[in-house]
């Protein structure tokens, strides 16, 4: 009984030794409020090497306020492995210090938005255009002059282009992925404008000048001198440049004229007003010129005044002229003649405006010229039992009726030979006066009836 009253008394103080070193490891850390749930949130570099270096020294010098021997015999309990991951979590904050790893990276992404700005204006085409005529002539200057690129570039422009492409990185390395994924026959264009070399020159001009040499006669030259031929030459262009070159006189067998020696150099028209000088030897009369120089300024201010004012009287002019008796017959009571088209009024109503697929009317204007600004409905022709005729302006523009507009939900007199204006389109209107005057002299005697 003894040794067991010993033991229980050993245990209560093992007890109570362990509370009181927990409640030392509580004062120590300060308690706040949080929640158990662990949310999960992507972490930046610095957050993962600063964990990471605390999750190592936490490992090597163990938790703090927890006994080492406990540490190392047994597992801690739950309790305490809550108290060590408060203090671990509790003292890791970011840091407020700035990596200069970061403005690095930034600096990175911005470097090759400021070079393809730059690269803005040269194409792949021109790039690989450049490259090309640069190795067969070896002189900027002479592609300057030679090359039409897909802009106007200045000789500095394209020197700073040829040594970017040479000792830029950067530049060298988007250009050639830009000039790899152009299209076969672009590629083909491409080559097909490049400038000949002094070598090419040399062979095409020892062809005779007299001789009359055909696409073979080129096509031998390629196969005999593959080497100093660009690889993307043909026959044909190969006939162009020879006569280009005998265009020029540039051939072996072609010398060029020297100029007349002398003080002054004879021109065409110079020897023109010489040979008419030596020839005009009549006496000049300056009243008759007078009078032909007021004549033919007269005529020309006429002339300018008929140009100014013919989109009025055309109309007019090609209906007058063009008016013949098969325009009208027995059924025709008007015609609207345009200068297209010319519409035949054989009803009392007529409806004038733009056919649709939904709205069929009488009269398309469309066949006359440009209709958008037309209404689908835009007037309406009407004979009256008197003889008169009447048109009506149901549209959203005016109709002009000899130069008098008429609005919308109003109607005017249309007399033999009214011009009607509708949005820029010009028609005369024309009255069959016999059949007019029939219908005029049977209304009149109805009421007589």
């Amino acid at each position: 009984m003894a040794s067991g009253t010993a033991s229980r008394s050993e245990d209560e103080e093992s007890l109570a030794g362990q509370k009181r070193s927990s409640s030392q490891v509580s004062g120590t850390i300060p308690k706040r409020r949080s929640s158990s749930r662990f949310i999960k949130r992507k972490k930046f570099d610095d957050e993962l090497v600063e964990s990471s270096l605390a999750k190592s020294s936490s490992r090597a010098k163990g938790p703090s306020g927890v006994e080492p021997g406990r540490c190392s015999g047994s597992e801690p309990s739950s309790s305490e492995k809550k108290k060590v991951s408060k203090s671990v979590s509790a003292p890791v904050t970011p840091s407020p210090v700035p990596n200069p790893s970061l403005p690095k990276r930034m600096k990175k992404s911005k470097q090759p938005l400021q070079v393809t700005k730059d690269l803005g204006r040269w194409k792949p085409a021109d790039d690989l255009l450049l490259i090309n005529a640069v190795l067969q002539t070896n002189d900027l200057t002479s592609v300057h002059l030679g090359v039409k690129f897909s802009c106007r570039f200045t000789l500095r422009e394209i020197q700073e282009r040829w040594y970017a492409l040479l000792y830029d990185p950067v530049i060298s390395k988007l250009a050639c992925q830009a000039m790899r994924q152009l299209h076969p026959e672009a590629i083909t264009a491409i080559q097909s404008k490049v400038l000949f070399s002094k070598a090419e020159e040399q062979l095409l001009s020892k062809v005779g000048s007299t001789s009359q040499p055909t696409l073979d006669t080129f096509q031998g030259l390629l196969q005999k001198h593959p080497e100093a031929f660009y690889p993307a030459r043909t026959a044909k262009a190969l006939q162009l440049y020879w006569q280009l070159l005998k265009q020029y006189y540039l051939l072996d067998d072609q010398t060029v004229q020297p100029l007349p020696k002398g003080d002054q150099v004879l021109n065409f028209s110079d020897a023109e007003d010489m040979i008419d000088d030596s020839k005009l030897k009549d006496v000049r009369d300056e009243v008759l010129e007078h009078e032909l120089t007021v004549a033919d300024r007269r005529q020309k201010r006429e002339i300018r005044q008929l140009e100014q004012e013919l989109h009025k009287w055309q109309v007019l002019v090609d209906s007058i002229t063009g008016m013949s008796s098969p325009d009208f017959d027995n059924q025709t009571l008007a015609v609207l003649r345009g200068r297209m088209v010319r519409y035949l009024m054989r009803s009392r109503e007529i409806t004038l405006g733009r056919a649709t697929k939904d709205n069929q009317i009488d009269v398309d204007l469309a066949l006359e010229g440009p209709a958008w600004k037309i209404s689908r409905k835009q007037g309406v022709i009407k004979l009256k039992n008197n003889g008169d005729f009447f048109i009506a302006n149901e549209g959203r523009r005016p109709i002009y009726v000899d130069g008098r507009p008429v609005l919308g939900a109003s109607k005017c007199k249309l007399n033999n030979n009214s011009v009607v204006e509708i949005a820029s389109l010009r028609f005369v209107f024309l009255i069959n006066q016999d059949l007019i005057a029939l219908i005029k002299a049977e209304a009149a005697k109805i009421p007589q009836q």
